[in-house]
């Protein structure tokens, strides 16, 4: 899911990792400097078009470094959010670096997500833009609900409950549609989808370009 600026209310602003707040984190998530970058997946592949597999093996060195390289491709990729079937690999599992609509950062990973939305009857949906690292240089409105809760488990095993709301809200829904085969152009109307696409086709050499000017400035 692309990045997207977030609008600032006067309440705790810590940095929510794994869903706790800390006092203090680094612009770049230690995965990030740790990882190596892969190249992202776009749409019209056929890993992008089908359920993920289930995680069944945690806390294994090949799970960890998935995380550290995913985080990176992602950072080099200007992103918000990078579910695993987006670096070629069809596990369910996502990673994200999302503000929510208070100016809180989010980061984090969660392995074989379950998502629970609002009931209808409490539901709010918000049309807001939204891009995904897998449709380059593209942006539609997308209707969404303002908030989602994420259930999975970490890398350890351990369980995880990611609550999100508004801008964060949609990177949780967006990522957990990746891990069952959809992106965001299944949500839009046949008209919609056809603009979408050809943004991608006018835009797609520039998201290139500039993704290899980050990756080289990390030495990556």
């Amino acid at each position: 899911m692309s990045v997207r600026h977030e609008r600032s209310r006067p309440v705790d602003r810590r940095v929510r990792v794994q869903g706790r707040p800390v006092d203090a984190y680094p612009a770049l998530p230690p995965e990030a400097q740790r990882g190596s970058v892969r190249r992202v997946t776009v749409v019209g592949e056929e890993v992008l078009s089908r359920p993920c597999r289930e995680v069944t093996e945690f806390g294994t060195p090949e799970l960890s470094a998935l995380i550290d390289d995913m985080f990176v491709t992602m950072y080099v990729a200007d992103g918000a959010g990078l579910a695993a079937n987006q670096v070629g690999i069809d596990l369910r599992l996502f990673v994200y670096d999302c503000p929510d609509d208070f100016g809180i950062r989010h980061v984090g990973h969660i392995i074989n997500p379950a998502l629970d939305l609002p009931d209808p009857g409490s539901r709010r949906l918000t049309d807001d833009f939204e891009g995904c690292l897998s449709v380059p240089g593209a942006g539609m409105a997308v209707p969404r609900t303002d908030r989602a809760v994420a259930r999975g488990f970490d890398k350890d095993g351990n369980p995880v409950v990611i609550e999100g709301t508004g801008y964060f809200a949609r990177c949780l829904q967006h990522e957990t549609d990746h891990l069952v085969g959809h992106t965001y152009l299944d949500r839009l109307s046949k008209r919609d989808r056809k603009d979408a696409l050809r943004q991608m086709e006018a835009g797609r050499e520039d998201v290139f370009a500039q993704r290899a000017i980050k990756a080289a400035s990390l030495g990556r």
